[in-house]
């Protein structure tokens, strides 16, 4: 069964728009991962959904139209209960959320202006306009809000640390790798045992398991390393097959790949149980890439750690860090960095003293 034809049952509502079908059907075709692929149909059709009960054809949709749908986002009840009661209103759907529903109508009808259906595009995007003040950015449909990224304050780190000190190997091991190499979930979760270099301490992350499609090597430490060998030889208990690294000890699922949700759920119960709610599996790469930062590595080199295409998503770790206080804090930073470690692997670190 294709992946378009999974989607449509999934969305009855793209097939009563051919259009809209066979745009997704073009983006699966070109390789997109199946995540953005199922984005982009959520996206779009919640879109057409609005244009439906507007009685709106969508191929001759108004500016104003993607206006109704924007609101609708911001105003109907959560699938979960709680009213959205404004854009800012710190509830409902985030500004960032509403930035991603936006972007498959927006390249929806780019397509449809390709085919010649369409003159403009009613979502817009900022655009440059000479010889207007401020430098001639127009502002897009929606204002695009930029938060810096959550960390946990080292009392936090401490409170998770001390609850994962409790877990298996396997989830310790899972946890160091996380933070050690910058890794995001899906990169987490897709590791090989053919990925592992051992010999020299690194990872590759494929490129197919990436975000933005570009493959890198990491390093991880010494002490991950050692966490690393005595996982390994649990995993051949399980299996001694090459393949996924991290296999599922669950009877149901016994020696099947770990899937991203069960990761979801062990690091949202480590949350819970160290009274840190925010901390996610996400967390530990913010973590990670603001203590580059905090030692003075340059922007390019950090963008190249995290596998950032753009140096824009960098920036807001240097922001984070307070870069101004890099050279008063790095000395200790290798210290600092040698103590997660050392309490994520269980092996016997001091802890850092407070920076002067």
């Amino acid at each position: 069964m294709s992946g378009t034809v999974v989607l449509e049952e999934k969305w009855p509502v793209l097939c009563r728009h051919m259009q809209a079908a066979g745009w997704l059907r073009v983006w699966t075709d070109l390789g997109r991962a199946p995540r953005t692929i199922d984005a982009y149909a959520r996206g779009l059709a919640e879109y057409l959904e609005m244009c439906e009960r507007e009685g709106v054809d969508p191929l001759t949709a108004s500016r104003a139209h993607v206006g109704v749908y924007v609101r609708e986002l911001t105003d109907r009840p959560s699938r979960r209960g709680a009213n959205v009661v404004s854009l800012d209103s710190g509830s409902g759907l985030a500004n960032a959320t509403i930035q991603q529903r936006l972007v498959p109508v927006r390249l929806f009808y780019d397509h449809l202006m390709e085919e010649g259906l369409r003159e403009s595009n009613p979502v817009g995007r900022g655009s440059f306009t000479p010889g207007r003040r401020g430098g001639g950015h127009q502002r897009g449909l929606v204002p695009r809000l930029t938060k810096l990224p959550w960390i946990p304050t080292e009392r936090q780190w401490v409170d998770i640390l001390t609850v994962a000190a409790e877990e298996p190997v396997r989830n310790r091991l899972m946890l160091a790798l996380a933070y050690d190499a910058a890794l995001r979930r899906e990169e987490l979760c897709a590791l090989r045992t053919d990925d592992l270099d051992p010999a020299h301490r690194t990872l590759r992350i494929r490129a197919e398991t990436t975000k933005n499609r570009l493959e890198r090597v990491v390093p991880y430490s010494a002490p991950t390393g050692v966490l690393l060998s005595d996982y390994l030889a649990r995993r051949a208990r399980l299996s001694k097959a090459r393949g996924p690294l991290f296999l599922s000890e669950s009877r149901r699922n016994h020696a099947q790949p770990l899937s991203l949700w069960t990761w979801s759920k062990v690091v949202r119960r480590i949350a819970l149980a160290a009274d840190v709610p925010r901390f996610s599996t996400h967390t530990t790469r913010h973590l990670r890439l603001t203590d580059l930062a905090r030692m003075g590595w340059q922007l390019h080199a950090i963008a190249t750690f995290a596998g950032h295409r753009h140096t824009d998503s960098t920036l807001q770790y240097i922001h984070l860090s307070g870069r101004d206080l890099a050279n008063k804090l790095g000395r200790g930073m290798d210290h600092i960095h040698a103590w997660r470690i050392g309490m994520l692997t269980g092996m016997d670190a001091a802890t850092p003293g407070t920076p002067q």
